[in-house]
């Protein structure tokens, strides 16, 4: 098996990076600045316990490897990138498998349009992803959780075998067949993305719980009316227990989530599949979601006009949730 990192930033970064250190055969598809960094001096890898650096082979392009049948290609891209992923993946590699490494729940419909064996994976990892070249992973021990399975449903010999490796590359992770239940209970906790992002921090504030309480209640009632049903609160708590164990690294903490860091970078946001997944389910099922879709053109906004994290008073942003 020879695992195919396609999107080598915090989370693809990590993956790659773990994986090689436990003797995986391993190959990263990283494009932009960060790419050129990591093929010219490799990729440095920094945790709470080490900070080193990888020379993991590095490509621009699907097109410029050599596929020889035996890989498995996990898809860490932003889900507002997946579909161009999707066709320069298919053009290159053909009938591949592909783990949806991503945040949201379009992602896995969207590749099986190309693909015929896509697995979903539910990403629960401390990251950061700000310089060219370096990713960071800021948990001591765990480095995250990285369960998976089929989409729609169901596990088979990827899953199987793609969990046994990250298990013995400093992960925890088990095949699901009802991976799509703990995604979706991953985008509820994602709908703070942008709370974080345009308020510099926010969900340490009144206000900004308050303004996370309205996006997830709405959430809520919309998945009500369409029929999911997400694994509980409860039920994901009690799989994260105590294995994430968040340090800083070189005396510094982890600074935001992946919105945030999107945002700092002045790269492409995905709030269009977190926030805006909720919209388009309030719009497909009649139910009103306008906290939801405020904060997904919010942050539209703020990404067109190249805005820095904290941009917004948490009272601020709860007021233009509220507004009618």
């Amino acid at each position: 098996m020879r695992v195919v990192v396609l999107g080598a930033g915090g989370i693809g970064g990590t993956i790659g990076a773990r994986l090689h250190q436990a003797g995986y055969a391993v190959a990263l598809v990283v494009r932009g600045a960060h790419g050129e960094a990591v093929r010219e001096h490799g990729l440095t890898f920094a945790t709470p316990e080490e900070r080193v650096t990888l020379r993991i082979p590095a490509y621009s392009h699907p097109r410029d490897l050599t596929w020889r049948g035996d890989e498995i290609v996990v898809l860490a891209a932003k889900s507002q990138d997946t579909e161009a992923a999707a066709r320069d993946l298919a053009a290159a590699a053909g009938r591949v498998p592909v783990v949806s490494a991503q945040n949201g729940v379009a992602n896995e419909p969207t590749l099986s349009r190309w693909f015929d064996r896509v697995h979903g994976m539910c990403v629960m990892m401390p990251t950061a992803h700000l310089e060219p070249g370096v990713v960071m992973a800021h948990s001591a021990g765990t480095t995250g959780i990285l369960d998976l399975g089929g989409f729609p449903a169901g596990t088979d010999d990827v899953d199987e075998e793609l969990a046994a490796a990250l298990r013995a590359s400093r992960f925890e992770s088990v095949p699901r067949p009802d991976i799509m239940r703990w995604k979706y209970r991953k985008l509820l906790n994602n709908l703070g993305n942008g709370v974080q992002a345009l308020c510099g921090t926010g969900l340490d504030s009144d206000a900004g719980l308050e303004a996370l309480a309205l996006l997830e209640t709405e959430a809520e009632a919309a998945f009500a009316a369409a029929g999911i049903d997400p694994v509980t609160d409860a039920e994901d708590m009690a799989r994260r227990g105590d294995h994430l164990q968040l340090r800083g690294i070189s005396g510094e903490t982890r600074a935001g989530g992946s919105t945030w860091q999107s945002l700092a970078r002045g790269s492409g946001i995905e709030t269009d599949y977190l926030n805006g997944e909720i919209a388009l389910l309030g719009r497909l099922y009649r139910v009103p979601t306008p906290a939801n879709a405020r904060i997904q053109a919010l942050m539209t906004r703020a990404a067109a006009h190249a805005a820095e994290p904290g941009s917004m008073t948490p009272p601020e942003l709860l007021a233009a949730l509220r507004h009618d």
